[in-house]
């Protein structure tokens, strides 16, 4: 994958070295929201897993999406607070290109899956009577799993691109983890046709996802507005309410990061940016989704109580018999 011109061996993610005095706190709250991102995740899932009654399209996208989001932290957060702690903080390119590879290929399957959520949101407001046979497992799982692959591939794409130019010049990465602008700006052969490339794939998963979203709430609004009762209304807009928030959050986001016009001093405002949108994002979710939604709350209800009791008696059975 590597080009065949490439002088330089290992990268410095040089990230947050420029607070120096800010490393011991930065790793402490970054480490307890990572804490606080898999045990949220983790609960919606096992929450999902474990209630029957989140057996449905949108309780199934909502937990692949979770695991989604946890996988995306897990390619970024430890290797963060290791660096945070660590003298030495260099990656070889190798180890560049997997965590570039994953990041991206996660990224883009959590668009995708929102993709998918809308579209379930759709078929669910605008033909409620086939929606059982219109959204059945099979076809969730064959969406979620189209997600999945069709993330990796563009990933694929943006890392054979980005790895295969040459990097001959400073070796130093503006950014915490190996983000696609902070390290092509090192290459000395970047031309203006793959920074297009590179481009089209970007906007191809943001924008191509955001607005198939758009369009299916356009088409939700219009099925809304037809409904005779304002309690209908009300109540399919209910059920649309955290997704939309979740896309909000999520788009808004990564837009500001990927889309607009990148420049080298605006490297340290992207990466302030990336630490909301890899950290805030994921725990967000969650959040919506339990405040937002009474079912969801019930569950987790429910699972919290079995947490409570089980650990007690995990606890009893380890205490020897006096």
């Amino acid at each position: 994958m590597m080009g065949n011109h490439t002088t330089v061996s290992t990268f410095l993610l040089w990230g947050f070295s420029s607070f120096p005095d800010l490393q011991t706190l930065l790793f402490v709250m970054i480490f307890f929201s990572h804490v606080t991102i898999l045990a949220a995740n983790v609960s919606v899932m096992v929450a999902i897993r474990l209630s029957h009654n989140l057996h449905t399209p949108m309780y199934f996208f909502l937990c692949g999406l979770s695991f989604s989001e946890t996988c995306t932290t897990m390619a970024i957060i430890p290797r963060m607070l290791v660096d945070l702690l660590a003298d030495c903080k260099t990656i070889s390119l190798p180890e560049c290109a997997t965590q570039m590879f994953f990041f991206f290929g996660l990224g883009a399957n959590n668009c995708f899956i929102m993709a998918a959520m809308s579209y379930d949101r759709y078929i669910a407001i605008h033909n409620p009577l086939h929606y059982p046979i219109l959204m059945t497992h099979k076809i969730c799982f064959q969406l979620l799993m189209a997600s999945w692959m069709a993330g990796f591939l563009v990933s694929l794409c943006i890392v054979i691109i980005v790895f295969n130019l040459s990097f001959c010049d400073s070796n130093i990465i503006q950014h915490f983890f190996c983000d696609i602008s902070p390290v092509v700006c090192l290459a000395c052969d970047y031309t203006f046709i793959q920074k297009m490339v590179l481009f089209a794939f970007t906007a191809f998963v943001l924008v191509g996802s955001f607005v198939f979203i758009m369009m299916s709430y356009v088409f939700i609004a219009s099925t809304v507005a037809k409904m005779p009762s304002a309690k209908g209304r009300y109540k399919a807009f209910s059920t649309c309410s955290s997704h939309l928030t979740v896309v909000c959050i999520h788009y808004g986001f990564a837009g500001f990061v990927y889309l607009r016009p990148k420049d080298r001093d605006l490297f340290r405002e992207d990466m302030l940016m990336a630490v909301t949108y890899t950290v805030l994002t994921p725990l967000l979710n969650p959040i919506v989704y339990s405040l937002r939604n009474k079912e969801m709350q019930t569950a987790l209800r429910k699972v919290l109580g079995k947490t409570d009791r089980f650990i007690p008696q995990m606890v009893n059975k380890r205490t020897p018999d006096s």
